[in-house]
């Protein structure tokens, strides 16, 4: 079981809670007859957390498969490390994104048919982002798939899952929440820059460079706290999200003073940290 759990890659959950819990917060006072609709928020969540689990495994099936996987700074995946089967893996990715289905189906049932095609695209963008003939994460296309569905979508669909709204500020919240998801990505893929060059995968770190992927990194927490004043324009007291400013400094630092390999791997930590951090920080602001 605790290769199962490492597999899920636990420390990537906080991604997938963020936006609906900001998408929650969004949704507050919009519908004051009705209020919050809690169960499909609830259901949003399952949604979310399956879809990255799901998208946790078909990766570490599919790298496996390819063989990307072979030589690895980060943690050992299961495929590659030989603790599961690939099969297995692969078997353990549906059952994921059938729990995401099924509940993103119970909320399309109770507000729009609409929502189905869009769930539909992210367990698509799950799958091919390593997977199928020309896996579009090898491409540098990437945290394109990650700001859309990690930032977007879970941020307003939960908007609209609450309350059957979509409004402005939920898109510009769920554009910080696709920054930090953004920020996350880039520092595993600015880690594993040789490694992933010499197997052929053209992330977008590949693509830009050492130097420019780290200052790209630092423009993605940058933008996230400029759109937390953006938001305040709708919700003022969302500016106490900038109360995490201050734990964005130790990554940055490290990030700009060339930290490479597996000292990369504590960056890793502190952007999840700051991302959750700033995460309530955002949820009770927008909620007050």
């Amino acid at each position: 079981m605790n290769r199962w759990i490492t597999g899920a890659r636990p420390r990537t959950l906080p991604a997938a809670v963020v936006p609906v819990a900001v998408g929650a917060a969004a949704a507050v006072g919009l519908n004051p007859d009705g209020g919050i609709v809690w169960w499909r928020v609830v259901l949003a969540l399952v949604v979310s957390l399956a879809l990255q689990v799901g998208v946790n495994y078909a990766n570490d099936y599919s790298d496996g498969v390819r063989g990307t996987d072979d030589v690895r700074v980060g943690p050992t995946r299961l495929v590659a490390g030989g603790l599961a089967s690939a099969s297995a893996v692969k078997r353990a990715a549906m059952i994921a994104f059938a729990v995401a289905a099924a509940a993103g189906l119970a909320v399309a049932i109770d507000t729009s048919l609409w929502l189905l095609v869009v769930g539909a695209a992210a367990i698509a963008a799950g799958w091919f982002y390593t997977g199928g003939p020309r896996p579009y994460g090898y491409l540098g296309l990437g945290e394109v798939f990650v700001f859309v569905f990690f930032g977007l979508v879970a941020t307003v669909g939960t908007t609209y899952a609450a309350v059957e709204q979509v409004t402005a500020l939920s898109f510009v919240m769920g554009s910080a929440v696709g920054s930090f998801a953004c920020a996350l990505l880039v520092i595993n893929n600015l880690r594993d820059i040789p490694t992933d060059r010499e197997v052929g995968k053209r992330t977008l770190a590949v693509r830009l460079g050492d130097a420019r992927t780290r200052w790209f990194y630092t423009a993605l927490v940058g933008s996230a706290f400029a759109l937390s004043v953006v938001g305040a324009a709708w919700r003022p007291w969302v500016l106490v999200s900038l109360l995490a400013v201050p734990f964005a400094v130790p990554p940055v630092r490290r990030v700009l003073s060339g930290a490479a390999g597996g000292a990369l791997i504590p960056v890793l930590g502190e952007t999840g940290r700051l991302q959750l951090l700033w995460g309530i920080a955002a949820t009770v602001g927008l909620a007050v």
